[in-house]
């Protein structure tokens, strides 16, 4: 059984990586994270990946899309439903891909972040796959989250901070009134 893995960060793929190893015979990743800001930071993640695909010995497919002003004009005046957005942009390429290069399924690291809107991937994944024709799998990868992250600080990978948008690293920040320690000189 093949299986491809839609990965947004080197972190957020190491519990679904040791999950999938017990259940496919064949896991490819896909890198596919196009709205990511600001672009350095898309850079970071882009190069935690190359990191992780060497230690973990993952083929990984790389999508290096960067692609600010697509996510900017389809979710203005849209804003709470940004995520849905980015997941369905996501999901439909990483099926489109698992169907074209014959993986029984496809799957997503979104699965294992705690902070995500779990169920409405859950769902997305299923009508999509159903709409492509690849089937998607579903698995509550949450419950390695301390674990993905402990590995992650062994592996001395880098470790992002925010979902990754503009509004979410906006959100990140607006707590503070005057500039975060990690900004000061």
């Amino acid at each position: 059984m093949k299986i491809l893995l839609h990965i947004c960060c080197a972190p957020c793929a190491i519990y679904p990586l040791k999950v999938l190893k017990e259940e496919f015979s064949e896991i490819m990743g896909l890198f596919y994270n196009p709205f990511i800001h600001p672009y350095i930071e898309f850079l970071r993640r882009l190069d935690a990946v190359k990191k992780f695909e060497k230690i973990s010995n993952l083929k990984i497919i790389y999508k290096e899309d960067y692609d600010l002003e697509k996510f900017i004009r389809e979710i203005v005046f849209r804003e709470d439903k940004r995520c849905l957005f980015c997941y369905k942009d996501r999901l439909e390429l990483t099926a489109t891909i698992a169907k074209n290069g014959n993986f029984d399924y496809f799957t997503t690291t979104l699965l294992y972040s705690k902070f995500q809107k779990h169920e409405f991937i859950k769902e997305l994944g299923e009508e999509i796959g159903k709409r492509k024709g690849v089937k998607f799998y579903y698995k509550d990868f949450r419950v390695g989250w301390k674990e993905g992250i402990e590995e992650s600080k062994k592996l001395n990978l880098y470790r992002q901070q925010y979902c990754g948008c503009i509004f979410s690293e906006y959100e990140r920040y607006k707590k503070y009134k005057s500039l975060p320690e990690e900004f000061s000189t």
